[in-house]
């Protein structure tokens, strides 16, 4: 079925804009970060594979394509990402992770054009550009100076390792068109809240407060990187991951509205920055869309 040339991109700013307030869930959900792995990923996980179970056409193939080289690809990457962005989150300055987070469209580019030669326009690495710069404004700019101690060089690395294997994910998707989304992202999620009830056992899972991590874990993950997840395979990697770093600039926003913490005038004009620059970027792709349609249709 043919899709409008802006669907991707329209999907993946919907799948953001759900994902926002995760940031203030996690928050009201008072978990470390283990605890917090544990339930978001078998939320997640098991939402995703009832769906999975109750949808497949064939999932005899759909298990093949999963045991797969890339399908056991896409299962690690969620795995990694699960467990390094919450346990980054609880071990270490949120800033440092959350810039190491942003880097996602860079790895995503350069991995398109390394795994399916891909190439990445000039206007989307100006927008990369753009977008770094003014995440870098809003996440350090009202802080005090970062040591460089054990928690914050691990921060930085969960924060890259979730860059990495999101863009891996991205692009797969991209070019492996016949894994099964749900099954593969599902079994990944789930291994990984294995992990988390594991290390953290059972007695101390309702520590905290439950609704709040299971909103985030069975409405809000599962919607939303189903939705970054399809949208990969309509648009490029890069442009899911310029549009998923709206969820670190408008986060706090509902960190401020959930919990009262006013964000700093360096995080609002980080994120004005951030959103400006999509804005233009979404403008003018639409722009493009519209020229090459006129085109076909002469």
């Amino acid at each position: 079925m043919t899709r409008h040339p802006l669907f991707g991109l329209a999907l993946a700013t919907v799948a953001t804009l759900v994902l926002t307030p995760d940031a203030l869930l996690m928050r009201l959900s008072g978990m470390d970060g283990l605890q917090m792995v544990g339930w978001r990923g078998l939320a997640m996980g098991g939402v995703l594979l009832i769906g999975w179970a109750a949808t497949s056409g064939d999932r005899g193939r759909d298990l093949a394509a999963m045991a797969s080289l890339w399908g056991l690809v896409i299962v690690g990457c969620q795995f990694f990402n699960n467990i390094l962005f919450s346990t980054g989150i609880a071990a270490a300055p949120v800033p440092v992770v959350l810039f190491g987070v942003a880097t996602v469209p860079v790895f995503s580019a350069l991995l398109a054009r390394l795994l399916i030669g891909e190439p990445t326009r000039p206007s989307t690495w100006v927008t990369i550009c753009a977008v770094l710069t003014g995440i870098g404004i809003a996440v350090f700019g009202g802080e005090a100076e970062l040591r460089l101690d054990r928690g914050a060089l691990f921060g930085a690395l969960a924060g890259l390792g979730v860059a990495l294997s999101l863009a891996l994910n991205f692009v797969v998707l991209r070019a492996q068109g016949g894994l099964p989304i749900p099954l593969t992202v599902g079994v990944g999620s789930l291994l990984a809240g294995l992990t988390g009830l594991a290390v953290t056992g059972p007695a101390a899972m309702t520590d905290g407060t439950v609704w709040a991590i299971l909103v985030a874990g069975a409405v809000i993950l599962p919607f939303s990187f189903f939705g970054l997840s399809l949208a990969a395979r309509y648009t490029h990697a890069s442009n899911v991951s310029l549009l998923m770093l709206l969820e670190t600039v408008l986060g706090p926003l509902w960190v401020w509205l959930g919990v009262g913490e006013e964000p700093t005038p360096a995080m609002l004009l980080g994120g004005a920055i951030v959103v400006g620059s999509l804005a233009v970027y979404l403008w003018t792709a639409g722009r493009r869309a519209r020229r090459r349609g006129r085109a076909a249709a002469r």
